[in-house]
């Protein structure tokens, strides 16, 4: 059965999708966070997270007011339980939405899932892919209470472990008080964490995310799946650490080039929750709703992708631990099969020279003839770029012939085609 198929199918079968609702704990310097989601009678999902704060907590957390973020978290943590099956139908039972802010929340499911639209051949307008209803008990989202942080020379930096927040880290380093931020680290994010400066493990705010077991359940039986918008999931997130540690400034590391569709013609995008358009969104419904509690911005947003590699390249220290590879990411490494290791392979080729660039990848990704299918994607001789977080097909192909230009000798024959 096609995923087209599949998705009138499961919407038919479970037309309602229900927040549940959600709990929390405060013990000395950790929140855990429990999360309800149901689909239809039989289908329940309990995603549990725990949010360690290190020694930044603050004393000044207070349980109610954590109450409008962590709602508005589940908001964007449904996104991957839903997808299993689109139910038209999004039930909130303990709060409601006005108009405004339902718009707003449709809009980021829309353009936050168009690759999964796109990959499940899923074809249906905005207007009907999703719709919210409430419980006639519930209460307005805008009885909540936030506190707007001051602005002070602390930021918070979330670390990826790759080449763009290293970048961030360096520079923001030099003149404010640094506050890392990492979802479930891995060996990359806390070598580039400890390089940065931050080796003790109370010395980061750790997420500690968790994805129910049911939903892999039925991953595996053959319900929807595919990609969800991780930045717009960060950004609330975000809210929560900067009351927790009472810093205002989140400095994302996305840069310019995200915001290149990754369909051509089209406003599907791997990259949209990392795109200024979303975060423009992000902060405007913060400054409406939630009584602009902290500041989400990117410190790379004007840069591209060959300045971020040319800047990168100027802090050795970090070459032989970042890494981006999204495959090899459990085991730590590029797995040099991947469209992504042939990006950063590529983009960082023209400032670090070929016998290193071997020696961090561990073999020359230019001559390498299985990655021919993804070169073409990202050059633009294919129809579309990959789904990953790469740049500009105009970057990379700058990139090349940068390449080709200082190492006409070696590179001329073999690689005329760039």
């Amino acid at each position: 059965m096609s995923g087209k198929d599949v998705f009138y199918k499961l919407r038919e079968k479970y037309p309602i999708f229900t927040y549940e609702g959600f709990s929390f704990e405060i013990t000395d310097n950790e929140i855990d966070i429990l999360f309800s989601f149901s689909i239809g009678k039989d289908i329940y999902f309990h995603p549990a997270m725990k949010l360690k704060l290190g020694k930044y907590c603050s004393d000044a957390i207070c349980k109610e007011e954590m109450s409008g973020i962590i709602f508005h978290i589940g908001m964007i943590e449904l996104i991957s339980y839903w997808k299993s099956t689109c139910s038209p139908l999004i039930y909130i039972k303990d709060y409601t939405l006005n108009n405004s802010q339902q718009n707003w929340w449709k809009k980021l499911y829309w353009k936050g899932l168009g690759e999964f639209r796109y990959q499940n051949g899923i074809d249906i307008s905005p207007s009907e892919f999703v719709q919210f209803s409430f419980a006639s008990s519930a209460k307005p989202i805008e009885q909540f209470h936030y506190q707007k942080i001051e602005t002070s020379q602390k930021v918070i930096v979330p670390i990826g472990g790759g080449k763009d927040s290293v970048v961030t880290l360096e520079f923001l380093r030099q003149e404010n008080e640094l506050v890392p931020f990492i979802i479930n680290p891995r060996g990359a994010t806390l070598d580039c964490a400890r390089i940065a400066g931050f080796p003790a493990e109370d010395d980061k705010v750790i997420l500690q995310r968790e994805i129910a077991p049911k939903l892999l359940e039925l991953n595996r039986a053959g319900f929807l799946n595919g990609h969800t918008p991780f930045s717009a999931m960060l950004a609330f997130y975000s809210l929560l650490v900067s009351y927790a540690v009472q810093v205002r400034e989140v400095a994302l590391s996305n840069e310019s080039s995200a915001n290149e569709p990754t369909i051509p013609g089209t406003e599907i995008n791997h990259q949209y929750s990392k795109s200024l358009e979303f975060e423009e969104d992000f902060r405007q419904y913060v400054a409406e709703n939630m009584n602009d509690c902290n500041h989400y911005y990117s410190f790379l947003r004007s840069l591209t992708e060959l300045q971020i590699a040319e800047h990168f390249s100027q802090f050795p220290q970090y070459h032989s631990v970042f890494k981006s590879c999204n495959t090899g990411s459990k085991e730590n490494k590029w797995c040099c099969n991947c469209s992504k290791c042939l990006f950063a392979y590529i983009i960082l080729s023209p400032f670090i020279q070929d016998e290193k660039m071997i020696e961090i990848f561990g073999e020359d990704l230019l001559n390498k003839p299985t990655l021919k299918p993804y070169f073409d994607e990202l050059t633009g001789v294919a129809h579309n770029k990959p789904f990953e977080c790469v740049g500009t097909i105009e970057e990379v192909n700058q990139a090349l012939r940068m390449i080709r230009d200082s190492r006409r000798d070696k590179y001329l024959i073999k690689t005329h085609h760039f």
